[in-house]
């Protein structure tokens, strides 16, 4: 599994941004996927995760009505669209896939992960 990830950069707040994560090989489509970020100084925290079918979705209390997943099987890509940004969403965003079919928030079960895209929210 390659991913990559892309569509980091530089917003104000209050502004929108959106990520995606392309799988070059194509062997995700059966498992969940995720996005994680860290801060600097912080530790990698998880963000938003979807399940291989998106029939179910789970986001951290800090994002949750403002970012949301998703992702197409045909493309092999996962998205978080990001709304209402704040300064303390600055962070690199990490994609990853999962071991396991349906949604988790925790780090271990996450086998796969991308290089981080940055993003940085101005006040």
């Amino acid at each position: 599994v390659q991913l990559q990830a892309s569509g980091g950069g530089l917003v104000q707040a209050g502004g929108s941004l959106r990520l995606s994560c392309a799988d070059s090989k194509r062997t995700s489509n059966n498992n969940a996927r995720g996005w994680f970020r860290q801060a600097p100084g912080k530790e990698r925290e998880f963000v938003a995760a979807i399940s291989w079918n998106s029939m179910s979705t789970t986001y951290a209390d800090s994002v949750k009505g403002r970012f949301t997943i998703s992702r197409d099987n045909a493309k092999s890509t996962v998205s978080l669209q990001m709304n209402s940004l704040k300064p303390e969403d600055t962070a690199v965003y990490y994609c990853a896939t999962a071991l396991r079919s349906t949604v988790s928030t925790a780090q271990r079960e996450y086998r796969y992960w991308g290089q981080g895209t940055l993003v940085t929210v101005s006040s």
